[in-house]
C-alpha cells in the first residue's frame, strides 16, 4: 500500500503541486498520466478489498455496532493530513502568473459543498453498514457493481458523458448480474438470515450503490464547476473535508441511537479478543481511506463512470476471498453473476482503449495539419 502510494509522490510531486485549470480527459494521455491512473487504481482495488472483508470479519466475530461500522469508513481521514499540508498550495512557492489562472471558489461556498458531501456519505456509509451485516459478502460485493449503472445514468445527465455500445453494454450486463443476485436469495438466507433482513440488506446495498454513484457524478462536477485545480492538494481536500463531517455525523448517530453504551460489551465478547477488535476497526479505516484516494483520483484524472468501472473490478475479487476466508457459498447462479460482471468491466475498459487511441489519431492529424499549413504560409 505505502510503496504504491509514493510512487504516486513522486510523480505527483514533479507537475501536480501548482494550480492550473481543471481540463477534461479528451487529450491524448502521456505515460505520467498512466502511472498515475494505474497507482490510483491499485489504491481503489487493494483497499476496497481489505476494506469490505475486514468489515465482514467485524460482523462475524461479534460486533454488532451499524453505526461503528458506518463510523471507520470515514473516520480515517487524519492520516491523509501531512500529505494535504506536503502538497498545500499554500506550503509551496507558486509563481503569480500561475496563481493568477485560477480564482479559487470562496470559503462559504466550499463549506457548503463539503458539509453536503459530508452529510451525504454518512447516510450512503450507513446503508452499506447495513448491507454488509445482512449479507454474505460475495452477494454484497456483486451488488455493489449496480454502482455503475446508476452512474451512468448520473454521468449522462451531470457529467454530459456519452453512451457508446460498449458502454451500455457494461451498463447492461451489470444489471442483470445483480437480478441474478436479487433471484437467488431464497437459497442464499437460509442458513445465515431471515427473508426480512435478507430483503432490508439488498434494498440498502442497492440504495447506497444509487447514492454513492449520485455522490460520484456530483464530485466530478464540483471538480469542474467549482474546485477548478488540476492539484493532488485538491483531491486530498475532497476526501478530507467530507471525511470529517462524515464523521461527526457518525458520532451524532452512534450517541442518538444508544449503541454507544454496548461498544464496551461488544469489545469484551468480540471473539478474537479486544486487541484483535481495535485492529480490525484500525484497519478498517486505514483500508476505506486508500480506497477513496484512489477513486477520487481516478475522477480527477479520467471520470467518476470510469473510477466506478475500476470499483466493480473488485466484484470477481471480493467473492472468492469469501469463498476463501468466510467459506461463502458459490453456486452456478452466482458464478454467472460473477461472470458477468467480469465482462461488464472488460467492455468499458475496450471503450476507454478505442476513445484513448482515437484522441491520439486526432492529435496526430491536427499536427499534420498546422504542419501543411505553414508550409503553405512559408511558400507564399
Amino acid at each position: 500500500m505505502s510503496a504504491n502510494f509514493f510512487v504516486y509522490v513522486i510523480v505527483a510531486g514533479q507537475n501536480q503541486d501548482e494550480d492550473i485549470p481543471f481540463t477534461n480527459q479528451s487529450q491524448p494521455k502521456h505515460y505520467k498520466w498512466w502511472i498515475r491512473v494505474i497507482s490510483y487504481i491499485l489504491f481503489l482495488i487493494s483497499g476496497q478489498s481489505a476494506a469490505i472483508l475486514l468489515g465482514r470479519l467485524y460482523f462475524d466475530k461479534g460486533g454488532n455496532s451499524k453505526w461503528m461500522a458506518t463510523f471507520v469508513q470515514s473516520a480515517g481521514f487524519p492520516i491523509l493530513l501531512p500529505f494535504l499540508f506536503y502538497f498545500s498550495p499554500f506550503a509551496k512557492s507558486v509563481p503569480v502568473s500561475v496563481t493568477s489562472v485560477v480564482r479559487r471558489p470562496k470559503i462559504s461556498t466550499l463549506v457548503f459543498l463539503y458539509s453536503a458531501f459530508g452529510l451525504l456519505l454518512t447516510g450512503d456509509n450507513l446503508m452499506y453498514s447495513y448491507g454488509l451485516l445482512y449479507l454474505p459478502v460475495s452477494t454484497y460485493s456483486l451488488l455493489c457493481a449496480t454502482q455503475l449503472a446508476f452512474n451512468a445514468v448520473f454521468s449522462f445527465f451531470l457529467n454530459s458523458q456519452k453512451f457508446s455500445p460498449f458502454i451500455l453494454n457494461s451498463v447492461i450486463l451489470l444489471t442483470i448480474s445483480a437480478s441474478l443476485l436479487a433471484v437467488n436469495s431464497d437459497s442464499e438466507n437460509a442458513s445465515t438470515v431471515s427473508k426480512g433482513k435478507y430483503v432490508i440488506g439488498f434494498l440498502c446495498t442497492v440504495g447506497a450503490s444509487a447514492t454513492y454513484s449520485l455522490y460520484l457524478s456530483l464530485v466530478q462536477l464540483s471538480f469542474e464547476k467549482v474546485i477548478k485545480r488540476e492539484t493532488f492538494s485538491a483531491v486530498l481536500d475532497m476526501q478530507i473535508y467530507p471525511s470529517f463531517v462524515a464523521t461527526c455525523g457518525c458520532v451524532v448517530g452512534l450517541f442518538a441511537s444508544g449503541e454507544w453504551r454496548s461498544l464496551s460489551k461488544e469489545m469484551k465478547e468480540y471473539k478474537e479478543g479486544k486487541v484483535s477488535y481495535m485492529m480490525t476497526l484500525i484497519f478498517t479505516a486505514v483500508a476505506w481511506q486508500v480506497a477513496s484516494i484512489g477513486l477520487l483520483g481516478l475522477i480527477f484524472e479520467v471520470s467518476s463512470l470510469f473510477s466506478n468501472v475500476i470499483s466493480t473490478l473488485t466484484s470477481p475479487v471480493v467473492p472468492i476471498l469469501a469463498v476463501i476466508f468466510f467459506h461463502d457459498k458459490m453456486d452456478g447462479i452466482k458464478a454467472m453473476a460473477m461472470l458477468l460482471a467480469i465482462w461488464g468491466f472488460i467492455s468499458y475498459i475496450y471503450q476507454q482503449y478505442l476513445d484513448d487511441s482515437k484522441s491520439k489519431v486526432k492529435k496526430k492529424m491536427k499536427a499534420n495539419s498546422n504542419k501543411a499549413s505553414l508550409g503553405l504560409t512559408g511558400q507564399v
